[in-house]
């Protein structure tokens, strides 16, 4: 049984996260949850890991869960779950391109998720950031506040010096650098 819930569970997460890896956070943490399969507490750590490993994240969190829960077959059947969705439409989108790249109703439909994808990205934004920072209710997690704050004016101010500012990949490395250098020493 647990294998046909997590083929379904992340079918579901491949078939409607519109947006990326992103996008798809609030969709992966409803059925990681509903499940049971993760505490929100971990399932955030495994967002972070998810982030900072290669590969999609999406792929990264079905494989990290499948294989909690079921071992590798549940690991290969959670992994497969989450990319064939965009498996099967990437061949279909091949194959009908040029003429729902034409079609008017197609166009409108695209520029119509746009603004969607960008909400669902700042939400799951301002979830990790609040969900990081902030301890308890009413309370702030004054270092893990810093090192946001931080990185932001790092990203931000980076762009002002340099075209294209600063890759994500040196946003992380300095990230896991301040993540060691914070709480490494307790």
């Amino acid at each position: 049984m647990i294998y046909f819930d997590l083929f379904i569970g992340f079918l579901e997460v491949g078939l409607f996260s519109f947006g990326g890896a992103y996008g798809a956070i609030p969709l992966i943490r409803d059925v990681v949850l509903s499940h049971g399969w993760l505490e929100d507490e971990a399932l955030a750590y495994m967002i972070a890991v998810g982030e900072s490993t290669p590969g999609p994240i999406m792929v990264n969190l079905a494989t990290y869960v499948g294989r909690s829960q079921a071992g590798l077959p549940g690991a290969l059947i959670a992994t497969a779950a989450v990319v064939l969705p965009s498996f099967v439409i990437i061949l279909l989108v091949m194959t009908l391109l040029r003429k729902v790249l034409e079609n008017p109703y197609a166009q409108a439909v695209l520029r119509g998720l746009k603004p969607c994808v960008i909400g669902i990205v700042l939400a799951t934004g301002v979830y990790m950031i609040v969900r990081n920072c902030g301890e308890d209710a009413g309370s702030v997690n004054a270092p893990a506040a810093a090192m946001t704050a931080l990185l932001a004016g790092i990203h931000f101010g980076s762009r002002k010096l340099w075209k294209g500012g600063l890759s994500p990949v040196g946003l992380i490395v300095l990230s896991a650098l301040f993540g060691i250098a914070c709480y490494g020493w307790r």
